[in-house]
């Protein structure tokens, strides 16, 4: 299935035309229909493409495998469907040359459906483990009316992977999403999560990146009903040479909309990169939109990177509210000086400043034995790097 590049819609207020969207991705399902990356375009600048063991430029060979495990509660079905499948695809368009590919050599797609009026009393949970090699998939997680839900996605092991997760939430539905990228220190992941959310739906999103080589990971999210919800929320710990790159977009095309946006990340060590893009687009014509995002960084050592880059386009008078914002920095020497003049030593006082900046985050997640996995892995990061 393929669909050529979608152009965007020019936008007017009365007043004559005005440029198009520079943010939105209209994207395609054509690996041709993007250039091979040369590393200047916006979209690659901050990507080390020589670390993407050939995803760019079409030289990389399907021959990895994964194992995966799901554990799905009643009321929830799993299929295995070939390429064929009308479901697929039908929640956004790859973005960029590396996802397009992917949806152009996948074999068999996962689909996770959610019966509607259904209340899960557990989460779904999906652990992914990568077997080496490189391998390209798609996951489609269909919530449909008025249910809700909580699906864990668990994702670990070596080699190179790209695909997307496409989600549906259906009119008045309610899912969490929580994707943990605890690879191996040699993986690379590039994905895209697209999502559909529809009236009174309200989609939630929490993303932990911990692990790989390099992770690129771009949550988009579009509306189909007023009243729909949308939160993005991401926790990275970046080390050593990581590069941890993530790319969300806010797509408002409907009035009476609803977004925030909060990723925070922690760098330590030589070479490690964090990057955040942030966009959102308040469309033409809608009204009463409300949107918000932050990220803010920890850069624990002298020598980490961190690009940080909120932008906001908004085409119509009829707002809400809309902001961004975005800081990077130290520790706090008060928060520390207040500790350590109680008796904590200064790598205890470290410890539970760094607990303390993430625990919010974290108690986001609604799986209580998650919440503490994912605590005890960042603190482990953190024991590692002192």
């Amino acid at each position: 299935m393929t669909s050529p590049n979608t152009e965007p819609k020019a936008h007017s207020h009365g007043l004559g035309e005005i440029p198009f969207s520079k943010l939105a991705t209209h994207g395609s399902f054509d690996v041709n229909d993007f250039p091979v990356p040369g590393g200047r375009e916006e979209v690659w600048r901050f990507t080390p493409l020589r670390r993407l063991k050939g995803l760019h430029d079409g030289t990389a060979v399907a021959d990895g495998t994964d194992k995966v495990d799901i554990d799905a509660p009643e009321g929830v079905t799993v299929e295995q469907v070939g390429r064929d499948d009308a479901r697929l695809g039908t929640a956004g368009f790859p973005a960029d040359r590396v996802t397009a590919q992917a949806y152009t050599s996948f074999e068999q797609a996962t689909v996770i459906t959610v019966a509607q009026s259904t209340a899960l009393e557990r989460p779904v949970v999906i652990n992914r483990e990568a077997q080496g090699g490189t391998r390209y998939d798609q996951f489609v997680i269909d919530v449909k009316p008025l249910a809700e839900a909580v699906v864990v996605l668990n994702q670990t092991g070596g080699g190179v992977r790209a695909g997307s997760v496409d989600v549906h939430v259906g009119e008045g539905a309610r899912l969490t999403l929580v994707s943990v990228q605890d690879w191996d220190r040699d993986a690379v992941d590039v994905s895209q999560h697209n999502t559909q959310v529809d009236k009174d739906g309200t989609y939630k999103s929490i993303v932990i990146t911990l692990g790989g080589d390099l992770v690129r990971l771009s949550p988009k999210v579009a509306y189909k009903g007023r009243g729909a919800n949308a939160e993005l929320h991401g926790l990275y710990f970046t080390g050593d040479g990581q590069h941890h790159e993530h790319r969300s977009l806010i797509d408002h095309n409907m009035s009476h909309t609803r977004s925030r946006v909060e990723y925070k990340g922690a760098l330590s060590g030589k070479g490690a990169h964090g990057v955040w893009i942030g966009d959102v687009i308040i469309g033409e014509g809608t009204t009463g939109t409300d949107s918000y995002e932050h990220n803010r960084n920890l850069q624990l050592t002298d020598d980490t990177r961190v690009d940080s880059v909120p932008n906001l386009e908004i085409f119509t008078g009829e707002v809400e509210g809309a902001g961004h914002a975005a800081a990077s920095g130290r520790l706090d020497d008060i928060h520390l000086f207040y500790l350590r003049s109680r008796g904590i030593p200064e790598d205890e006082a470290r410890r539970l400043v760094i607990r303390g900046y993430f625990l919010e985050l974290i108690n986001r997640i609604p799986v209580e034995e998650l919440r503490e996995e994912i605590m005890a892995k960042v603190e482990q990061k953190l024991a590692a790097h002192e």
